[in-house]
């Protein structure tokens, strides 16, 4: 005890695998005392007495390190932040991904507030009736008039009655399994009004979908019939001019932004898999006719906006599988970047891939070229390209209110860029970025960090090593000073595995960040897991068994994230996501695993921070512990943030849809979701009536449970 306060302090997690298990045996030793000592009864109140010493350190420290800190309080609603410059349109619907043409995730509705949340109720559920291998449809369904338009993992489309839930139509674009990329999911689809359709025109108001197969895909918004207009029969392909794409390898996941009459879509390449995977070419089509009004490749910079038939687009480019923004005035859309195929080598990339790659691009939309460009890593080889979509707000600056955009990426640093020229709006800084590994004369001796706000954490130390006994924290620390670790951004490298933290998962990812703009305060939940990696030459690759997706010689999952083929470069990959131990599954790092946290937009200061997620799910082994401690557990899905002083968030692995104090960060309600809840909620009112959604479907990556519920909550009428 005395050595593990020395070293850790009252820091609860860290006792745990010093004093546990000391703690566990001292339980059991007591009550033989009376059989091995003629002064049994004083033996046994004494070692009574030193349990009760080890439960008061431990549940002390546990109590003191899961308790989040409120440092400043919240301002007051201002709006000072609101973004507009755009109509925001009925506050009563939720009209795009991101909850409006901002995409901040903010509802101006109050009806549920702090006082009466506790009183929510659900309200209707509706079950898609689909759970597909790889499952985790991370859906956010649309509302817009009085329906609901959303999409399964399968992209099956469909429309709900906003009041009851049930369906009004349903449509399949018959996507086959064998599309299914790492994961078969469909985050959301867009809306749109053609400009000048009379009522009751067919098509007049569209939905439009990307599929797993690489389509665009438009229905009617009354009756989820095709649209005959756009395309042919409803329907573009975007894989036209890659070659032969092997099913699995494009998937679009994202819902399209639309921008002036134009409908942009990237799309995911599987990863890991080949250096020269299909292009990540970036697509424009009239949102109208379905006719190409751009292709943007990063490495044919002066391809006509139409590119002639049989143009063949550049394989291995980086591309773009998360959610876009668009901005109407300027006609731009924001496109946070990926990076090169063959994530954790990048001798083999070409100089205009080096420029994009983890970056955010503003792309105009009537030519398909660069406005600007903002880098977030440079020659990025952590897998650290942009998951979060952008957020548009009014900032105030020395010269007045600028445009901005907020951008969160997965190392952590939150940056607040102009819109207009992509310059960052708040100071910012460069470190020192650690040399050395297999390719030192591409590592650059510098890195960007945002001077603005982080949720990074401090570098990893060997004490932050965990278990559940000192056995297997000893192994952990023995794997810390044997793997390469420099710091933030520590080189791949082939003789033995390094550290990579934040891990690929880390910091924000698609969930995004929500803001409410009222209170000038950026919600933002977070991951904070480290992974082991490492390199391994072709031969061992092979001998593995490791070849890329589709190929017949593949004797691994081809579709999972421990070990990548990357053909076409010297190396494949081995990557420990989480760094957890082998038997017992815990993470090497001491918890939490994830977070929430709400920054003061004026200044960057965090307001408060505290763990997201209770160890309910969580124990060695697999086995859940059912203990509700806010551990901080790995978390996917983002925030909705409302003006009634609440944030609306489930994507942590205990299944609970909450309800935060937006003001202190306490939970005020919650609910056990019958799945995983790792998709984004959202908040709309019909009738009168607000109402919550939550999407639970699961996530085979998150280890939670599979379902198929739409669920929406709602106050006692």
């Amino acid at each position: 005890v005395i050595w593990a306060l020395l070293e850790v302090g009252l820091d609860g997690w860290g006792l745990l695998p010093r004093v546990f298990a000391p703690f566990v045996l001292l339980v059991l030793v007591v009550p033989t005392l009376n059989r091995l000592e003629p002064r049994a009864p004083k033996l046994v109140w004494r070692g009574y007495g030193v349990l009760a010493v080890f439960a008061v350190i431990l549940c002390a420290g546990i109590y003191l390190h899961t308790q989040h800190r409120v440092l400043r309080p919240v301002p007051a609603a201002q709006g000072s932040f609101v973004y507009d410059s755009l109509n925001t349109g009925d506050k009563a619907d939720w009209t795009s991904y991101g909850g409006g043409p901002a995409q901040q995730r903010y509802s101006d509705l109050n009806q549920i507030n702090v006082s009466n949340v506790k009183n929510l109720r659900r309200a209707w559920i509706y079950h898609t009736g689909e759970i597909p291998k790889n499952y985790g449809a991370e859906t956010t369904p649309l509302k817009v008039g009085d329906r609901l338009y959303a999409c399964t993992g399968m992209n099956r489309l469909f429309a709900l009655d906003a009041r009851t839930g049930k369906q009004v139509w349903s449509y399949n674009p018959g996507v086959d399994k064998e599309h299914i990329p790492y994961t078969a999911a469909c985050r959301g689809v867009s809306y749109y009004q053609v400009p000048g359709a009379a009522p009751g025109q067919a098509c007049a108001a569209r939905i439009f979908e990307g599929t797993l197969d690489g389509r665009i895909v438009a229905v009617d918004a009354a009756d989820g019939k095709p649209c005959a207009d756009f395309g042919r029969n409803g329907q573009v392909s975007i894989t036209e001019g890659m070659g032969k794409v092997i099913p699995g390898m494009v998937a679009i996941t994202s819902p399209p932004v639309i921008v002036q009459g134009v409908v942009v879509t990237g799309h995911q390449v599987l990863d890991g898999q080949y250096r020269w995977a299909p292009s990540g070419a970036i697509h424009g089509f009239d949102a109208v006719t379905g006719q190409l009004r751009f292709v943007w490749d990063v490495m044919q910079p002066d391809l006509p906006a139409a590119p002639p038939p049989g143009t063949q687009l550049t394989p291995g480019t980086p591309n773009m599988w998360t959610t876009a923004t668009g901005d109407e005035q300027p006609a731009l859309v924001y496109l946070p970047m990926g990076n090169s195929a063959a994530d954790y080598y990048s001798s083999a990339r070409r100089p205009m891939e080096k420029q994009v790659s983890s970056a955010l691009v503003a792309l105009d939309v009537h030519t398909g070229k660069p406005r600007w460009v903002f880098q977030t890593v440079h020659n990025d080889v952590w897998d650290y390209d942009l998951g979060s979509q952008v957020s548009l707000i009014d900032y105030p600056t020395a010269g007045g209110m600028a445009p901005a955009l907020v951008l969160p990426s997965k190392t952590g640093e939150i940056y607040i860029l102009d819109r207009r020229t992509g310059k960052p709006l708040t100071a910012t800084a460069q470190v020192r970025a650690p040399s050395g590994g297999v390719e030192p004369s591409e590592r650059v001796p510098f890195q960007p960090v945002s001077g603005f706000a982080t949720v990074r954490k401090a570098n990893l130390k060997e004490t932050d090593m965990w278990g559940m006994s000192p056995i297997d924290q000893m192994i952990c620390r023995i794997q810390f000073r044997m793997y390469s670790y420099q710091g933030f951004f520590t080189p791949p490298t082939l003789d033995r595995y390094f550290i990579e933290y934040p891990g690929y998962n880390g910091g924000s990812d698609w969930g995004s960040a929500a803001i409410d703009p009222r209170r000038g305060v950026l919600i933002v939940n977070y991951n904070d897991m480290p992974n082991a990696a490492r390199l391994i030459k072709r031969k061992e690759a092979d001998k593995m068994g490791i070849y890329g997706h589709g190929d017949p010689r593949n004797t691994v999952n081809p579709k999972g994230e421990d070990k990548g083929a990357q053909e076409g470069v010297p190396y494949g990959d081995l990557v420990n996501a989480g760094w957890r131990m082998p038997g017992t599954g815990l993470l090497c790092k001491e918890p939490p695993y994830g977070g929430i946290r709400a920054i003061d937009l004026r200044n960057g200061q965090t307001l408060w921070d505290r763990p997201l997620g209770k160890a309910l799910r969580n124990g060695p082994f697999g086995i859940p512990s059912m203990l509700p401690i806010d551990i901080g557990t790995p978390n996917n899905g983002g925030s909705a943030v409302t003006a009634g002083g609440l944030i609306f968030i489930a994507a942590a692995t205990d299944d609970l849809i909450r309800a935060i104090d937006i003001s202190t960060g306490k939970t005020v309600w919650s609910d056990k979701l019958p799945a995983g809840g790792q998709a984004t909620p959202m908040v709309y009112e019909q009738d009168g009536r607000e109402y919550l959604v939550i999407m639970a479907g699961g996530h085979h990556f998150m280890e939670t449970p599979a379902g198929d519920a739409l669920i929406a909550y709602a106050l006692p009428q």
